[in-house]
């Protein structure tokens, strides 16, 4: 739990601009780099080729979305939110900006107008937590987070998108499509 806790606030520092690459880093990892061999940042991964667009395209994704899967995981599952929690307003801000804003309903889920971002149980899967939109008039409607992170990989990464969101299981769960029984 404590590494969790210390992986989601990292995260969102990251996410909140809170780590500054500075020049004594970035030329003490170039070197460090070249004692042990590998190469550089500028220099191709294998030697007589270039790095693999797959591997490229999947490092850079993971880039992006790395983060903000574990800050919604450990705002899911951490006990910093209790059932029927509003998110504070830097968490509701990343989740808002990079996750809701790429749901394909997006504007559905929204509705009359976005009052909060809420924690609660599933109202089918009772084990599970997942993420509400409150509305401004009080409604609520709840939101897969895998659902808007597949969306914004397929309109970012075409050609890469279904073997990276496969390989990173982030496929839409059997029993939501209807194949396994609600257990």
């Amino acid at each position: 739990m404590a590494l969790a806790a210390a992986l989601a606030r990292a995260a969102t520092r990251i996410l909140h601009g809170g780590f500054p690459l500075h020049a004594t880093s970035a030329a003490l990892y170039t070197r460090s780099r070249l004692f042990c061999n590998l190469p550089a940042g500028n220099e191709p991964s294998a030697p007589g080729g270039e790095e693999e667009p797959w591997e490229a395209a999947e490092a850079e994704i993971l880039l992006k979305v790395g983060p903000v899967v574990e800050l919604v995981k450990d705002i899911l599952h951490s006990r910093r939110y209790g059932n029927g929690a509003f998110l504070n307003p830097e968490d509701e801000k990343v989740v808002v900006e990079k996750v809701l804003a790429h749901h394909p309903r997006s504007e559905d889920k929204i509705g009359c107008g976005l009052h909060a971002i809420m924690v609660n149980k599933h109202p089918d899967f009772k084990m599970s937590r997942c993420l509400y939109v409150v509305r401004t008039n009080g409604a609520w409607a709840d939101f897969s987070y895998r659902k808007c992170l597949r969306a914004y990989i397929k309109g970012a990464y075409p050609s890469h998108a279904d073997k990276f969101i496969h390989k990173h299981h982030l496929v839409q769960r059997r029993s939501h499509l209807g194949l396994l029984p609600p257990k």
